[in-house]
């Protein structure tokens, strides 16, 4: 199974760290995506002619969307990733991933204007994902109130994977996590999990500082 791959893209990672978690073996294939926009050269076209990346080939399989890739290796592997089957818990896990692309869409936006100089309303990106962070702040809350420490239920999903490289990286855009403590908690139980690794800007549970544990109720 081939991933091409930018080190620094939170997409191109998510399937990096889905592949890690359910213990899948990747071949990566390294993608001069700046300063050489390899992505959009003949090679890469001609598998993805929307021009963007990550890109999975499974033998004459090839997937250009990463939530598919997340959702294809959680079924090759390890299927719990996709939810326990009830309908209601179906319904979060894809409403969580249809929300992951405004995510990438605004953090992910504020991240490659201030990073690599891409054209955008910087202020226009960072309002709407803050605004994106105070929802998933919201849901994250209701869930705990549950007792539930992610998206769709008590154990992590391929909503969780989808969502949370660009919330980690909000930063690198200009939009602080400060203000978000049950996503920090969520990001924390994320990165305590068997299999997690790294990308740069985002590290392991021990290099961060201890969160304070809120109670249902507590803002």
């Amino acid at each position: 199974m081939k991933l091409y791959d930018y080190i620094l893209s939170p997409s191109c990672y998510k399937v990096r760290l889905m592949a890690a978690l359910v213990d899948v073996k990747l071949e990566l294939r390294p993608v001069d995506f700046h300063p050489g926009a390899e992505h959009r050269g003949p090679e890469l076209l001609a598998l993805n002619p929307g021009g963007s990346i990550p890109i999975l080939e499974d033998g004459d399989l090839i997937l250009t969307e990463s939530s598919a890739m997340l959702a294809y290796l959680a079924a090759k592997a390890a299927p719990e990733w996709l939810g326990s089957g009830g309908a209601e818990e179906t319904a979060r896990i894809q409403q969580w991933l249809s929300f992951s692309h405004r995510l990438t869409a605004n953090l992910g936006g504020a991240r490659l204007h201030e990073m690599l100089l891409r054209p955008g309303d910087i202020g226009a990106l960072q309002a709407n994902g803050m605004a994106a962070l105070r929802e998933l702040e919201a849901g994250l809350f209701e869930q705990k109130t549950r007792g539930m420490r992610f998206l769709a239920s008590d154990q992590p999903t391929i909503a969780d994977i989808a969502c949370f490289p660009y919330v980690a990286l909000a930063p690198d855009g200009g939009v602080s996590l400060d203000p978000y403590p049950t996503i920090r908690l969520w990001s924390r139980a994320l990165r305590s999990l068997d299999g997690f690794i790294e990308m740069p800007g985002i590290h392991r549970l021990h290099e961060l500082k201890p969160e304070p544990q809120l109670e249902p109720g507590e803002a």
